[in-house]
């Protein structure tokens, strides 16, 4: 007859699991004030909404120191050059600060991927399980079979 696979308990499998861990927690618990602070400007400055706003507030910059009477432009032509200046400026001082928050959010994302995959262990150890089970329910039912059909025979 056949070698019979016998299942691990499941008391065992409890035993030997691992504690899954929390994350976004762990991640959030880890960031210092100045990380925080990368991530909230990452946050809002990749949006389009801060791209619209910086967008329309150029064409009125730009706009009224064209259009609007000489007496009411505080920024005439050729001067405008100071928003170009600015705006340099600004792109200047916040690209750093958006790679360092891509950064933060880049390192979260691959304690999220550990973190899954660690589940997808854990599952596939389950699953392998419950086929062992299977596997084992299978042979005693076969078993049983046989033994209904030789004693209805014999």
């Amino acid at each position: 007859m056949s070698e019979t696979c016998v299942p691990t308990p499941l008391h065992e499998l409890k035993r030997v699991r691992k504690v899954l861990r929390q994350v976004n927690i762990e991640h959030r618990q880890k960031l210092t004030q100045l990380e925080r602070l990368a991530i909230w400007i990452t946050d809002r400055v990749g949006t389009m909404g801060f791209f619209l706003v910086i967008f329309v507030w150029t064409l009125v910059w730009l706009g009224w120191n064209t259009l609007a009477p000489s007496a009411l432009r505080f920024d005439p032509y050729p001067a405008f050059v100071l928003w170009l200046f600015l705006s340099n400026m600004i792109q200047i001082f916040l690209m750093p600060l958006i790679m360092v928050g891509q950064n933060l959010q880049g390192r979260h994302a691959e304690a999220r991927a550990e973190a899954d995959f660690d589940v997808n262990t854990k599952a596939e150890r389950e699953i392998e399980v419950i086929l062992q089970h299977l596997e084992a329910q299978n042979e005693l039912i076969l078993k049983i079979l046989r033994h209904l059909e030789s004693a209805a025979t014999g």
